[in-house]
């Protein structure tokens, strides 16, 4: 099978989410997208989430519940360890030796692509599809820096073409801190949750 791989901290879920995972699904013909909520990223520590990993892995579960092509991909998030990409992509690779693995990153990650720990061993294991969209990135420069990719590490990265996308996790957990709306901006299954267990204490 042909699989996405979307990692993230999902703290919130929000309809961006969502809809880069629908446009990998569609544009390149997978069978399945992989929600991966992270655990232990390197770049950012238990102690700076707002919710618990057990909210984050619901909001996530309820969210994609009624999409028969996405499912929650708990690998990661039940780890104590650090979680690498290069690891989570060999383990994957590995276990499932049938799939081919499509491992979705935003335009900003595209850049700092060589600074990820091993980034020649996650280059060896999936096709790597950064997300382009139309309102922020310069499509010529992302499509550049893919070429220069592709050569550096013999691989396969391949540009997203994405809508407009809704304001980012961050963003939303300042609204809701606030007491503000977030209505049409995360899925409905998500902010019942929210709503029902008093996260981000604004709610």
């Amino acid at each position: 099978m042909k699989i996405g791989i979307m990692g993230g901290t999902f703290d919130p879920i929000h309809n961006g989410h969502l809809m880069l995972g629908e446009y990998a699904y569609r544009e390149f013909k997978l069978d399945q997208v992989w929600f991966m909520p992270n655990g232990n990223p390197p770049h950012k520590q238990d102690s700076v989430f707002q919710t618990t990993r057990e909210d984050r892995m619901e909001m996530v579960t309820r969210s994609i519940e009624k999409y028969d092509y996405f499912r929650l991909e708990d690998y990661e998030i039940k780890r104590q360890e650090i979680s690498y990409s290069y690891q989570t992509m060999e383990y994957f690779k590995e276990k499932y030796p049938e799939n081919h693995f499509y491992f979705i990153i935003g335009a900003d990650s595209l850049f700092m692509f060589e600074q990820w720990v091993h980034p020649e061993r996650i280059a060896a294991t999936c096709t790597i599809l950064a997300a382009y969209r139309d309102d922020k990135n310069n499509r010529q420069v992302m499509e550049d820096k893919i070429a220069e990719l592709n050569r550096k590490y013999n691989a396969d990265f391949r540009l997203l073409v994405t809508p407009v996308l809704p304001m980012a996790s961050h963003e939303l957990r300042n609204r809701l801190q606030q007491g503000g709306s977030v209505t049409g901006e995360i899925p409905i299954e998500a902010e019942e949750y929210i709503r029902e267990h008093h996260l981000y204490k604004g709610v």
